[in-house]
């Protein structure tokens, strides 16, 4: 829809309307003090009963309130129609800390996992940073990354909002003092969600589901713990976040359900990479990225062999969970309570 179009269907249609189908309006209506008008009036009837005087503050008139309201609604929907269809992500080599080349040509498709591996310093934050600033040849590590085959446009690159590429690192920091349902809805709004008083349940919910301590809608985000903070940001990530690139730095040190969350992701037909040291995380992706030496050795498909072992190692990883949640509560960790696992 055109300017022209915002016009006549803020000019036609009750204000109330308006309000449902763009839910960030409120904010705007409330910027103006216009907050809590009569819902079944349109807005030029609104603005007939607005004193001249309080408009002046902000400079218009009420043909200009009108307009600005409108090329607000158009810029909000232009960024929520703009989220591009992504059915692959290449990752084309460049070259390791040596300068030797990376003989690789990667490409991921939605849904599915990968998984990066190597030594602590061998270079898998840089794969991620590459991916995040979808790289064109210009990082140290000359690796370009294509978005649907093709090099992503510089709008694509550079843009502060509506990225293609969500990272979750380790280090989760707050600085606005909201509350974790205020947080959620902001965003909701943002992304002009019809429902996002649902969404934001829904949200909490897994967000609660994932985290090791529970916290109320009326926690402030700033009081959250680490692992609380990666619950809430991977449940915002799938459910609210339009990106469908997601990084992930060291899921084990969230102090969450990695499983469920890596899951989550994934049933969400996000494209998921993450770095880690787990080997629970590393067999359950569909492929791994070996790093060494600040480069790419080489790109291995988990096997049916190994998603066979994957089993043993889930069952070991449930009893050192359970373990976990005894000491986390006070209790005592009793001898027989832990299985004796031998080689065969």
């Amino acid at each position: 829809m055109n300017a022209l179009g915002y016009v006549a269907e803020v000019s036609t249609v009750p204000i109330g309307e308006i309000l449902r189908r763009y839910p960030l309006a409120v904010d705007y209506l409330a910027n103006m003090r216009l907050a809590g008008v009569d819902e079944t009036k349109t807005l030029p009837e609104i603005l007939e009963d607005v004193d001249e005087d309080m408009l002046e503050e902000f400079g218009l008139d009420r043909e200009e309130v009108i307009y600005h309201f409108c090329a607000f609604l158009e810029a909000f929907s232009r960024a929520k129609g703009s989220d591009e269809a992504i059915s692959s992500v290449t990752i084309l080599g460049g070259r390791d800390k040596t300068g030797r080349p990376e003989m690789v040509e990667l490409t991921i498709t939605p849904g599915e996992v990968v998984s990066i591996v190597g030594p602590t310093g061998s270079g898998k934050s840089r794969l991620l940073e590459d991916i995040e600033c979808l790289a064109q040849r210009d990082t140290p590590t000359a690796r370009q990354i294509l978005i649907n085959g093709s090099v992503p446009d510089a709008d694509k690159r550079f843009a502060t909002g509506g990225k293609l590429v969500a990272q979750l690192s380790q280090n989760m920091n707050f600085v606005m003092d909201l509350t974790v349902q205020e947080f959620l809805k902001m965003h909701a709004k943002s992304r002009m969600i019809p429902d996002p008083a649902a969404v934001v349940e829904k949200c909490f919910a897994v967000a609660n589901s994932l985290a090791g301590e529970k916290f109320t809608l009326d926690t402030k985000v700033t009081q959250l713990s680490g692992g609380q903070s990666r619950s809430l940001m991977i449940a915002d990530t799938a459910l609210l976040s339009s990106s469908p690139i997601i990084l992930i730095d060291e899921l084990e040190n969230a102090g969450i359900d990695r499983r469920e969350a890596v899951k989550l992701l994934v049933g969400n037909e996000k494209i998921v990479l993450m770095s880690t040291h787990d080997p629970l995380l590393a067999l359950r992706a569909d492929k791994r990225i070996v790093i060494r030496n600040g480069g790419i050795a080489k790109v291995i498909e988990t096997t049916a062999e190994e998603e066979e072992t994957l089993h043993k190692i889930e069952a070991i990883d449930s009893v050192l969970l359970d373990i976990r949640n005894q000491l986390r509560g006070g209790g005592i960790v009793a001898k027989e309570s832990i299985p004796e696992f031998q080689e065969k």
